[in-house]
């Protein structure tokens, strides 16, 4: 099955100049969201996942249901002040400025195994932030998943220059 020919591209979105890649109609293709999530999760089957994190929001739609196949438990990686319990951060730039992610203190354990998942790997800001969380945590970051990946845009080398691994369904060339 094709997942690349499962998501739609939208020219000029959310800027001139950006041809922005929407999973929603994955996401709302029956054939095509089973296809995602059993295609992610069997990669990491024979492999030992404790946790799968997923970064705020559409990595929680796609490592949620990964999660749930792999038998594990979930995290979610969110935005500053969203979190109800106490919380770790760790800030990251951004295009325009910066950001905070945050996890709550209990969700990673020394040791812990975690798949990180979002939908799209583009400069990596987020993902990298959000890796180096966990292993601020104690976790170990098995490998950084993704839907797509923007190879133009540089995350995943940003990532593996990290010493991160990554994956990604499929490619799409440009921004």
């Amino acid at each position: 099955m094709q997942i690349k020919s499962r998501i739609r591209t939208i020219a000029h979105y959310p800027h001139e100049g950006i041809m922005f890649r929407d999973i929603t109609t994955l996401l709302k293709d029956p054939v095509g969201l089973r296809a995602t999530v059993q295609e992610i999760a069997s990669r990491y089957k024979s492999m030992k996942i404790d946790k799968v994190a997923g970064i705020e929001s559409r990595g929680f739609i796609i490592g949620a249901p990964v999660a749930y196949e792999l038998g594990v438990g979930f995290v979610p990686v969110r935005k500053k002040g969203k979190l109800p319990a106490e919380t770790r951060g760790r800030d990251y730039q951004l295009e325009y400025g910066s950001d905070r992610i945050e996890i709550h203190v209990d969700a990673i354990q020394k040791g812990d195994r975690v798949l990180l998942v979002d939908d799209l790997i583009a400069t990596g800001g987020t993902a990298e932030a959000a890796a180096g969380l966990i292993q601020e945590m104690g976790g170990e970051v098995v490998e950084c998943g993704f839907v797509i990946d923007l190879p133009d845009i540089g995350g995943r080398v940003r990532l593996e220059n990290q010493g991160l691994k990554v994956f990604a369904l499929c490619e799409f060339e440009g921004n």
